[in-house]
């Protein structure tokens, strides 16, 4: 009799370690969330990254997007064959005394990150081959798990003035989860919608922070390493969704505040020098966020050209919320659509890529949206495949 009663209630009870095991799980899933209110949003914290990190609640961020010091290492001022002087990065804030100084405050920094994030959130982390394989071991060590290493390819680099070794023509980005099992954000079919069509690649072929969008003063660049709001964009469209809560530690000017603020993100920034807050302020209070319906991104579909229409939209050749017009049928009038984030296009109740979009409107078996639909551009409507042309040609080698 005793026996049965302990087999039923070994079956009806479980085991205290079990128990324990739920709890743990159930506190991994079902975080404790920080009302927004007591979050600094919108803000830009003064003082060291490290110090102004503690003063965010934890797990409280979704994404951190980090643009660390490189450590470059350079031995003084670089210059042109000709003798002129080359603007290269020679500020303090680069500076280390050694390659355990810096290992030391990338655990300190990452630490404070792995700290704000959620159990489901992400961080990315930019470098040159200066510090970026550093980092990457840190990151292991940390318990951080790498979903990907992305090369983002220059299409515009700084030449080898020396011709010592060859152009460093790119960079890597870290994307990394909070653990092997951790849950996070990819928006996969918005990255492939963004490219045509095609699954997103690992190496993303963008230009420089160049012309307009390089914030100057006084006739010299305000960073020294300006990112291109392009990358962010992309970063930002990929790993993150409407009203998520992102982080730069590195603030600089301020080009993960003004992508956010576009794409409909939170955002707070740390950064010590007071030139570089003022710089991205400005920016920011300028960047004009998308309509709420140009937000709004797309479950995808099908095939792709050399040059995505994503990258028109991602390099502001083409703005999300412009009105695209399709050529007009014997019998029909001319069809319009609204161009989103991601690069979909919506006409009413049908969605799609520049292709399937028009090829559903149409009620045809395809479309070549490259030629179907047209855009304003400098008062004349154009058909997309122009707007691609002046793309290639402005970024000629």
């Amino acid at each position: 009799m005793g026996t049965v009663l302990l087999k039923e209630r070994t079956r009806s009870t479980p085991a205290p370690r079990k128990i324990a095991s739920r709890i743990r799980k159930d506190l991994v899933l079902k975080p404790v969330e920080t009302p927004k209110a007591d979050l600094p949003l919108g803000r830009i914290l003064d003082g060291d990254c490290i110090e102004a990190m503690r003063s965010i609640p934890t797990a409280s961020v979704d994404m951190v997007f980090a643009d660390p010091p490189y450590n470059l290492q350079l031995g003084g001022d670089l210059a042109r064959p000709d003798g002129s002087h080359v603007d290269a990065v020679t500020n303090d804030w680069d500076k280390f005394d050694s390659f355990g100084a810096y290992d030391r405050f990338t655990r300190a920094w990452l630490a404070e990150a792995r700290r704000v994030l959620k159990p489901n959130g992400s961080l990315w982390v930019i470098g040159s081959y200066h510090n970026i394989f550093r980092v990457g071991a840190i990151l292991q060590d940390m318990g951080f798990w790498i979903l990907n290493d992305i090369v983002w390819r220059k299409s515009n680099p700084m030449p080898n003035f020396k011709g010592t070794r060859f152009t460093n023509a790119h960079e890597t980005l870290i994307w990394c989860s909070m653990g092997e099992e951790a849950k996070y954000t990819f928006n996969y079919r918005a990255m492939k919608t963004l490219n045509d069509e095609l699954q997103m690649r690992s190496d993303w072929v963008l230009p420089i922070c160049n012309g307009a969008e390089r914030l100057k003063k006084g006739g010299s660049k305000v960073h020294p390493t300006q990112k291109p709001e392009s990358l962010l964009y992309r970063v930002m469209l990929a790993t993150t969704n409407k009203g998520d809560v992102v982080l730069d530690p590195f603030f600089g000017t301020g080009t993960t505040g003004a992508v956010a603020k576009r794409l409909g993100r939170e955002w707070i920034g740390c950064e010590r020098e007071q030139n570089y807050r003022d710089a991205a302020m400005e920016r920011i209070e300028m960047a004009l966020p998308l309509d709420e319906s140009a937000i709004s991104t797309m479950k995808s579909k099908r095939a792709a050209p050399k040059v995505p229409f994503g990258t028109l939209i991602e390099t502001g050749w083409v703005k999300p919320g412009t009105v695209l017009t399709g050529k007009k049928g014997r019998n029909r009038p001319a069809f319009t659509a609204v161009v989103r984030a991601d690069g979909s296009l919506v006409s009413d109740k049908i969605e799609g890529s520049i292709h399937s979009c028009g090829a559903q409107l149409q009620g045809a078996p395809s479309c070549n949206g490259w030629t179907f639909w047209n855009i304003e551009h400098e008062g004349q409507m154009k058909p997309l495949d122009a707007i691609r042309q002046l793309y290639l040609l402005a970024n000629e080698d």
